[in-house]
C-alpha cells in the first residue's frame, strides 16, 4: 500500500512537471501573438509609445482602417496577391507531388532510385542560392514581374518534400487494394482518382498545409521577384508600413497587418489538423 501511495505521487510530480514546462513553453510561443494583437487594438499614438503600456486603455480600429489607405489598393489588394499565389502554389503542388508520389511508390523504372535521391538532395540546397538563376530563367521569359511566375517559383521549392511525403503515404497502403481494381480492368489514374486519393488523403492534406504556410508567409522570393509595388504580397506590403518623418515605423499598423496575416494560417491548421496529424504519423508505419 506504502509502495503503490509513493508510486501515485511520484506519477502525480511527473505529470506536473511535464505540464508546467508545456504551460511554460506556450507561453512563450503565444506572447508574441497576444501582444501584436493587443498592440493592434491600441491608438496608433499609444501604439508607438515609450515605454509601452502592456494592456490598451482604449480599444481602437484605427490601426486596421489605416492599413487599408497604404500603397496601392491598401491591405485588400495585398492580401489578394498573397492569396491568389497561395492557393495557386497550394493546387500545383497538390497535383505533382501526388502524381510523383504514386509513380515513385507503384511503379518500376530505370533509375527511379537514382532520380528519387536526387529530389530529396534538392532539400539540402538553401533555396537562397539559386534565387540570381531562377531570376534570370524567369525574366528571360517576361514572368520575373509576375505573380504566376512567383506561383511557379513557390511550387518548385514546395516539390521536393511534397513528393517524398505522398511516395511515404502510398507506400503505407496495401497494393492488393490496386491490384484488385487493375484487374477489373481500370487503368493506373482512374484507381488514383477513384479509390487511392481518399485513403492518402491526410497525406494530401499536409502536403497542403506546408505549401500554403510556406508560400503565403514567403518573404525574400517575392520581394527579389516582385519590383511592381501593385503586385507585392502581404510579406512585403508590411514593410512598406511607414509613415512620419525618417522612416517611422507605424507600429500599431505594423502589428494589425501582422494579425491579419496570422489568421488564415491558424484557421487553415485549426480546421485540418485532425488530417495533418494523421498524414505526418503515416510514414512511421512502413517506409
Amino acid at each position: 500500500m506504502i509502495h503503490q501511495t509513493a508510486h501515485r505521487q511520484k506519477q502525480a510530480l511527473r505529470y506536473t512537471l511535464v505540464y508546467a514546462v508545456l504551460i511554460v513553453l506556450a507561453a512563450a510561443f503565444l506572447f508574441p501573438i497576444i501582444w501584436s494583437t493587443l498592440n493592434s487594438f491600441k491608438p496608433p499614438s499609444e501604439a508607438m509609445a515609450v515605454p509601452p503600456t502592456y494592456l490598451p486603455t482604449t480599444f481602437s480600429l484605427d490601426n486596421y482602417i489605416k492599413l487599408t489607405t497604404y500603397g496601392r489598393g491598401g491591405i485588400f489588394r495585398h492580401v489578394f496577391n498573397s492569396a491568389f499565389v497561395s492557393v495557386l502554389t497550394v493546387l500545383g503542388t497538390i497535383v505533382l507531388s501526388t502524381l510523383g508520389g504514386y509513380g515513385f511508390a507503384r511503379f518500376s523504372f530505370p533509375g527511379k532510385g537514382v532520380l528519387f535521391i536526387m529530389v530529396l538532395s534538392t532539400l539540402m540546397i538553401p533555396f537562397q542560392s539559386i534565387l540570381i538563376p531562377l531570376f534570370v530563367m524567369l525574366a528571360a521569359v517576361d514572368l520575373h514581374n509576375n505573380l504566376f511566375g512567383l506561383v511557379l517559383v513557390y511550387i518548385t521549392f514546395q516539390l521536393p518534400f511534397g513528393i517524398f511525403l505522398m511516395r511515404t503515404t502510398f507506400m503505407t497502403i496495401p497494393r492488393e487494394i490496386e491490384e484488385s481494381a487493375l484487374l477489373d480492368g481500370c487503368t493506373s489514374l482512374s484507381v488514383l482518382y477513384r479509390m487511392l486519393l481518399r485513403l492518402v488523403m491526410p497525406g494530401i492534406v499536409t502536403v497542403a498545409i506546408y505549401a500554403f504556410i510556406n508560400s503565403w508567409n514567403e518573404f525574400i522570393a517575392a520581394l527579389i521577384f516582385m519590383t511592381d509595388q501593385s503586385n507585392f504580397t502581404l510579406p512585403i506590403f508590411l514593410t512598406t508600413v511607414r509613415s512620419g518623418q525618417y522612416g517611422q515605423v507605424d507600429w500599431g499598423a505594423l502589428q494589425a497587418g501582422v494579425v491579419i496575416s496570422i489568421i488564415p494560417s491558424l484557421v487553415i491548421f485549426l480546421v485540418l489538423q485532425r488530417y495533418y496529424m494523421s498524414g505526418l504519423m503515416g510514414g512511421a508505419v512502413k517506409s
